[in-house]
């Protein structure tokens, strides 16, 4: 597996550097207990941030999941424990399948322009992963997701940066914290990527929960900061500023929209095409008002071809999904009105995230 830029490590002071280099080379050798270097402080936390920050800079060790430390009075060193959720040889094992693993996954995308790199990433989570809810040990790690299909926030953000790496798209991992009064128990994991010198936030984690058999979802595609943190919470290591909203994803394919007659007509087509409406909404913020005219277009549209609407919104991202189904003539009189905003389904990306 290929290895870019060591994003957290280039973060750090000389002391979390020094420690940083001699866990990965214990980490890597698979070694029972290793020397580190004295840290300067007794704050428990300064030497789990390093060793957390080393696995977001390399996913690839994904059979290191805790330590504990031994440390003698006036010794220049602390010795290392760390934990493994695997004997070695099933280490090697692992490592030598999801190596392979890569490598085939990434082999016919390696001419690819780099946006159609981070799209091929993107669809392959997308339509191959399943979230996982029972949060599985190996869930969290990129062993979960390219070895079982399955995996939570942490795993497949970390599979992201592992294709990205292999395919020479910048790209690192992002932890946000936990919110328990919004709900929010667990902290969160997502990707910021680097394309053409511009920096954009990419969470497969929520198109991958709101992505349907027929539909795939880009809601979290090339999101500048002012996006993201609308259903975001913020982050506890600073990543770089992503300021860029003209490459996101439904904007860069004409599918974000500003206006009710625009999406009336596109409304017409998907009908005609029998095929589904999904777009952003740009013409404002949207409230409960402009959501009500787009649907009353929407509704008005789907009637003139016999079909009735069914509509559910990403309300934080201001996209819109509609289906539509066949009605009669009985139906069409006696139906609840699509236009009431109180039908609407809501969406909730990544909701086994939530209390």
């Amino acid at each position: 597996m290929k290895q870019t830029e060591e994003y957290y490590y280039g973060k750090m002071s000389k002391d979390k550097q020094n420690v940083y280099r001699a866990m990965l080379h214990g980490l890597m050798e698979l070694s029972d207990e290793f020397l580190i270097p004295q840290v300067p402080t007794t704050d428990g936390n300064w030497l789990y941030d390093v060793f957390f920050q080393l696995r977001l800079d390399h996913p690839e060790i994904f059979w290191a999941v805790g330590f504990k430390y031994r440390y003698y009075k006036d010794s220049p060193n602390l010795i290392l424990i760390p934990e493994y959720i695997f004997d070695k040889n099933k280490i090697r094992e692992h490592q030598k399948a999801l190596g392979a693993r890569v490598d085939k996954l990434v082999r016919t995308a390696m001419k690819f322009s780099e946006w159609d790199k981070e799209k091929y990433v993107h669809d392959f989570i997308c339509e191959n992963i399943r979230y996982d809810k029972l949060k599985k040990p190996y869930s969290h790690e990129i062993i979960g997701p390219l070895g079982h299909g399955v995996g939570v926030c942490e795993g497949i953000a970390k599979s992201v940066k592992v294709l990205c790496d292999a395919l020479g798209v910048w790209c690192i991992i992002v932890i946000s914290e936990a919110n328990p009064k919004k709900k929010i128990k667990y902290r969160h994991a997502w990707n910021v990527i680097r394309i053409d010198g511009k920096y954009y936030h990419l969470d497969v984690t929520f198109d991958n929960t709101l992505s349907r058999d027929d539909a795939v979802r880009y809601d979290y595609v090339n999101l500048a900061d002012k996006q993201i943190f609308r259903d975001h919470e913020s982050v506890i290591w600073k990543v770089p500023e992503c300021t860029d909203s003209d490459h996101f994803y439904y904007r860069e394919k004409k599918l974000s929209w500003t206006t009710v007659d625009e999406v009336r007509n596109r409304t017409k087509q998907a009908v005609k095409k029998n095929r589904i409406l999904l777009f952003h909404w740009r013409g404002g913020y949207l409230t409960r008002e402009i959501l009500k005219e787009l649907l009353i277009g929407i509704e008005e549209a789907a009637k003139e071809k016999g079909k009735q609407a069914k509509v559910s919104l990403n309300w934080m991202q201001a996209v819109i999904y509609v289906e539509f189904e066949d009605m009669d003539e009985a139906v069409a009189v006696s139906m609840q009105k699509s236009d009431d905003v109180d039908n609407v389904e809501i969406e909730q990306a990544n909701e086994g995230e939530l209390l």
